[in-house]
């Protein structure tokens, strides 16, 4: 249903071009269709290249099996298995490609609000902006919650009261710091934290070897344990979502048409095979209560596996890898702000940089401050509400995906999904499916804060309308010009 995209012919979609003749010629190029902007010299020297996109994706999505854990208490070994080897193919890959195809295409810090609103129009972009906004500001809430839940079992003070409020403000303030400082830094420093956080995870896999019984991995869960379907899907869901975010950073990226396509299909690559992998050693080499398989829980399979201090090493990995996804998220979000301002949706303050280093600090700042509030709410609630509002932003990015198909058939694709629309209305539907069922196991608490966030964002698209109409604002005039044909 979903065909393999061979990296040989990857170079042929690059390189060959996908217009046909007709009567009524249709945009050349990208640049018809989308705002341009003259980069500074600093923008020039200090564009991504493909090596720290693939960790910066891989920061998006995963960051390491750390997360995983849940779906085995929630199912038992054998569908926790199953779920990371079959959910890629019906979720990530789709996700994926099409993102490579629509960054490519339309390339700008805007990401996937260009391509909503080259759709459907603008109501539809402000929509996604606000939906895929408010997603990765909840999102990166949740890494520093993380990151303590880790370092609580080192250091028990932080387990609760004003120490981990502390220790949660502290760790926002500075990780957002750092992201100020450039986003080339901030690639590297993913590379960095990537080989880091995954080297103690590979080598407790090959020393599990020889304990692994096979058997083990049939197990559909523990005697009297009930399955929880909203945890096991939600927790699949959350560790294999977010590949579009990059989207946002295309404007950032050395040669996007070439290189958004490599990264994305070598991080899906590495992402699949870093949970998976880890999975399987833990499950097979061990037999606990089922119910001891909580966030976090890897680290003690370490210890049971080869001592303490491959524990000690993953619980230190486990806070670089809430770091480089704390980083990467925030990126993805500063950078969406900066986009929407740039083609209009935003005023113009919003996409001011940061004179030193060249950074979204609007961004950055407002990104932080809504992330400090949500922090502070319940972990599962945090992913739930994440989860809900990201059904709603990739069902308007699956329809928007289509419809530009049939919209713009001739227009330039430098890499095209290799698909013809009837199979890709099939492609799309099997993660629709997916998405609405995440929705309709929400709980009631994830609808009633997922509706606000909603009607918020129709109240922000109709002020700033007002603002405009009044010009109460400043904005970038370009969104009016860019989509004439």
């Amino acid at each position: 249903m979903i065909q393999k995209i061979e990296l040989q012919n990857l170079e042929s979609h690059l390189t060959t071009p996908t217009m046909t003749a007709s009567t009524k010629e249709p945009p050349q190029t990208t640049q018809e269709l989308l705002p341009t902007t003259t980069p500074t010299t600093t923008q020039k020297n200090h564009k991504l290249t493909l090596i720290p996109l693939i960790f910066l994706i891989y920061f998006e999505v995963a960051g390491g099996p750390y997360g995983e854990e849940p779906a085995v208490k929630a199912a038992g070994p054998l569908l926790a298995i199953l779920g990371f080897l079959v959910f890629p193919f019906i979720w990530s890959v789709p996700e994926a490609i099409i993102t490579a195809e629509l960054s490519t295409t339309f390339p700008g810090n805007g990401g996937f609000v260009i391509w909503a609103d080259k759709a459907f129009g603008p109501f539809a972009g402000s929509l996604m902006g606000t939906w895929k906004f408010l997603t990765g500001v909840i999102n990166i809430a949740s890494f520093p919650v993380l990151c303590i839940s880790y370092l609580e079992k080192i250091f028990p003070i932080l387990g609760s009261g004003v120490p981990r409020k502390l220790a949660i403000l502290g760790s926002t303030l500075f990780l957002s710091f750092v992201n100020y400082t450039g986003l080339t830094i901030v690639g590297y420093v993913a590379v960095a934290l990537g080989v880091v956080s995954l080297a103690p995870f590979i080598i407790m896999s090959f020393i599990a070897i020889p304990k692994i019984h096979p058997h083990r991995w049939l197990s559909l869960g523990q005697e009297g344990v009930k399955k929880d379907w909203n945890l096991f899907f939600n927790t699949l869901f959350w560790n294999l979502n977010f590949w579009d975010n990059v989207s946002t950073m295309a404007g950032e990226v050395e040669n996007p048409r070439k290189t958004f396509p490599l990264a994305l299909f070598s991080s899906v690559v590495f992402t699949c095979l870093g949970y998976i992998i880890p999975l399987m050693a833990v499950t097979g080499a061990i037999a606990v209560d089922q119910r001891d398989w909580d966030t976090g829980f890897m680290a003690n399979a370490a210890e049971m596996i080869s001592g303490r201090w491959l524990k000690f090493w993953i619980e230190i990995g486990a806070v670089l890898s809430a770091i480089g996804l704390f980083e990467a998220q925030l990126s993805s979000s500063a950078f969406q702000i900066l986009g929407m301002a740039e083609i209009g949706f935003l005023p113009k303050f919003f996409g001011l940089r940061s004179k030193w280093f060249n950074t979204p600090w609007v961004g950055i700042v407002l990104s932080t401050s809504i992330s400090l509030g949500m922090s502070y709410m319940d972990f599962q609630d945090i992913i739930s509400s994440a989860n809900f509002l990201y059904s709603l932003g990739m069902l308007l990015e699956f329809a928007s995906f289509l419809w530009l198909r049939r919209k713009f058939p001739l227009i330039k694709r430098p890499y095209r999904v290799p698909m013809r629309l009837p199979l890709l209305v099939i492609m799309c539907l099997i993660p629709c499916g997916f998405l609405v069922f995440i929705m309709v196991i929400a709980k009631k608490l994830v609808y009633l804060i997922s509706g606000l966030m909603t009607i918020g964002g129709i109240g922000w698209y109709f002020l700033m309308n007002f603002c405009k109409s009044k010009k109460l604002l400043k904005f970038n005039s370009k969104v009016d010009d860019i989509y004439e044909e």
